[in-house]
């Protein structure tokens, strides 16, 4: 067997054998298969795709391409994992609070790169943080406090992470089958036995159609089930940033605003029905409506917030955060961005905001570019509001003020009004799980 002749079939459109792609898995992960012919192999699959066959037997190979965890916890380990948006800071509010309703929330999480931002970045820039732990430490965190969140090990998932890093400067995200075996490549090798998937539609999404995110998560479901995982897939919006703050400190401050009872919205709404699923999947409760009394009660209570202390004092943090955010790190120059005109906002195009506040510091570029964990900008308005001119639109928080600037500009230039009221920006699609998908109201 060679690469030459793997690259071959799939140029014809042939389906691989599962041992032909367990071979350029296993190049891939031990470095014997050199960049230009991987990359020409993920080009093939980009363009002539796989069947579920394929996918199911590629994402078992890269999964199996390096450590397989199989953590000794009580419970059933659960994960949840979003293909990426602007403002999407939901694992910093429902790992806890899961953890507060008796889950265990096994979390490992990525890095921001364009214009979706990254949990680990945002969890460092609580003082002290540290996201990368060894593999024992995780788990007896998760097992003692019911929530860790972290970096991928370099030992798990080898190939992935070489073909992630070839599929970012090929063009070759967009591939439906890539992209399931890559995330559940991760999510088997991690030991989550329950995944929550939070599959995004919209401008500020990696699928911005409808149809295509279902497809998308109508994949990943199937392979899961078939891999004997509970896994179950939420279609959700991201027309315009979910939460309202948009930065890396920033969104820690709502995360914390939210589990301390002091602010209400879309990521709050979302975070709470993702909950309910991991709490359903992890067999924590039986019922939609059990789990989201379990998880109010969880945020009433305070237990949602102890939660999160507790988490950031595992993992080295200042948990005093929670009680005092003037600990997390603030931006020198705080000012509007005032509307020109009178209107309604009805349209944001999300990608353009995550550039925005990427080019402010809050992102990267490239990988190995720094964080400003500070910067970023605080929404005052959603798609529907009416906007009369000299309203703040937002509210930037920048090192100086030619980054606050070029941020006006960007984001003055991806909102659009009109005279008429738009609708407001659906949040809930659909649910996806192994017998179908479910349109939600």
């Amino acid at each position: 067997m060679d690469i030459i002749t793997i690259l071959e079939n799939k140029k014809q459109r042939r389906a691989l054998t599962r041992e032909e792609i367990r071979f350029f898995v296993r190049g891939a992960a031990d470095l014997s298969i050199p960049d230009y012919q991987l990359s020409a192999l993920l080009m093939a699959i980009r363009l002539n795709g796989m069947d579920a066959r394929e996918t199911a037997d590629l994402t078992m190979a890269m999964a199996e391409s390096g450590d397989m965890l199989r953590p000794d916890i009580s419970g059933i380990p659960v994960d949840k994992h979003s293909t990426g948006g602007v403002g999407d800071t939901t694992t910093l509010v429902l790992a806890p609070l899961v953890a507060a309703c008796g889950g265990k929330v096994l979390k490992m999480s990525g890095r921001g790169l364009g214009h979706t931002g990254g949990t680990l970045d945002k969890l460092e820039s609580i003082p002290g943080m540290k996201v990368s732990l060894p593999e024992d430490e995780f788990i007896s965190i998760v097992d003692r406090i019911g929530c860790a969140v972290v970096s991928q090990s370099a030992q798990l998932a080898p190939a992935d992470k070489r073909l992630y890093a070839l599929r970012d400067v090929t063009a070759t995200v967009d591939s439906i089958p890539l992209i399931v075996s890559s995330i559940l490549s991760k999510k088997f090798a991690s030991g989550a036995q329950a995944i929550v998937l939070d599959v995004k539609a919209g401008s500020g999404a990696l699928m911005p159609s409808l149809e295509a995110s279902k497809e998308l998560a109508r994949a990943m479901v199937e392979i899961g089930h078939h891999a004997g995982r509970r896994i179950v897939a939420v279609v959700s919006g991201m027309e315009e940033p979910l939460g309202s703050h948009v930065g890396n400190a920033l969104e820690v401050k709502e995360a914390i605003d939210i589990l301390a009872g002091r602010a209400q919205g879309p990521l709050k709404h979302v975070s709470l029905f993702l909950g309910a699923q991991m709490l359903i999947a992890s067999q924590v409760a039986n019922t939609q409506e059990e789990a989201l009394a379990l998880l109010n009660g969880a945020l009433d209570s305070g237990r949602g917030l102890e939660k999160l202390k507790q988490m950031i004092s595992a993992q080295g943090g200042d948990s005093r955060v929670c009680d005092d955010l003037s600990l997390l790190p603030k931006a020198p120059l705080i000012r509007p961005v005032l509307a020109k005109e009178d209107g309604f906002l009805s349209h944001v195009n999300g990608t353009a905001l995550g550039l925005a506040a990427q080019r402010m510091g809050a992102g990267r570029v490239r990988k190995e570019d720094r964080i400003d964990p500070a910067v970023g900008f605080v929404m005052e308005k959603r798609i529907g509001d009416f906007v009369k001119a000299g309203d703040a639109l937002c509210m930037l928080h920048a090192r100086n003020e030619e980054s606050a600037k070029e941020a006006e500009e960007k984001i003055l230039s991806a909102l659009s009004f009109a005279k008429e009221p738009a609708p407001r920006a659906k949040l809930l699609y659909a649910l996806v799980t192994p017998d179908g998908v479910t349109d939600l109201p």
